[in-house]
């Protein structure tokens, strides 16, 4: 019996680049409870989907880490938030928009003391390119970290939500509200849009190259990696959405 197909649509090629002992974690933990090698299987909203993986470190020379970018399908860059400023994050971001490559971020770190999570999105926004659209909202940093909002649904959660996230919930909000902004390019503050929506905008404007969704870690306050998944296929193009002419279908 020959194997079953697979639909081109579901596949998602990802190449994680990031401090390469900070991937190999990502990508251990990503892994974890499933296949050691080869394709992620991985459902969302009732739809399978084949995750594949590649990393590279960005300590790679750069001409090697254009040529790995302008093939890549879509890339997670992996930023610490205690670093003040990273110069090869910035290159690495630059190419990515050159070759019109679908990029998110994800932040790592938001429990080490000099953590800033609004300071890695003011370094990605001072990028030329794609406007950053913050995703999870941090519940606190260093020490203090607590976990991680999921911005896109929250206002599902609410009004319970407001009492049991405390003084993280106005943050989450004003989060929330940028998002609005930023995606649908209009001030509608006291508006509350559809999930699904909104998680059709930032898809759209991401594979264009004008958006580049920001994730927190929820580690070591959760160790969840569900939401990194499912933020790869819902925002990151499948190799049919990919036109540029370096590209090949990888099925």
């Amino acid at each position: 019996m020959g194997a079953a197909a697979i639909d081109p649509q579901t596949i998602c090629n990802v190449t994680i680049i990031g401090d390469p002992d900070e991937t190999a974690r990502l990508r251990r933990r990503l892994r974890r409870g499933g296949p050691e090698s080869g394709p992620i299987p991985w459902s969302v909203d009732g739809a399978e989907h084949t995750v594949h993986l590649a990393e590279l470190s960005s300590r790679a020379p750069v001409a090697e880490l254009e040529r790995s970018i302008r093939v890549a399908d879509g890339v997670i860059t992996v930023v610490h938030a205690a670093v003040r400023r990273a110069p090869r994050l910035e290159s690495i971001l630059r190419m990515a928009d050159d070759h019109q490559v679908a990029r998110l971020c994800l932040v790592t770190g938001l429990d080490h003391p000099a953590a800033d999570f609004d300071r890695c999105v003011r370094a990605i926004a001072d990028i030329r390119g794609a406007v950053p659209v913050a995703l999870h909202s941090p519940m606190g940093a260093g020490p203090g970290f607590e976990g991680v909002i999921d911005v896109v649904p929250m206002w599902s959660l609410a009004p319970m939500a407001a009492e049991f996230f405390g003084d993280h919930w106005p943050v989450a909000e004003r989060r929330y509200r940028d998002l609005m902004t930023a995606v649908l390019e209009q001030d509608i503050a006291s508006a509350v849009v559809p999930a699904e929506q909104l998680v059709d905008r930032i898809r759209r404007l991401t594979h264009i190259g004008e958006a580049v969704p920001v994730l927190c870690d929820p580690a070591p306050a959760v160790d969840d990696v569900a939401p990194l998944l499912d933020a790869i296929v819902r925002y990151l193009p499948s190799p049919l959405h990919v036109w540029q002419p370096e590209h090949s279908l990888d099925c």
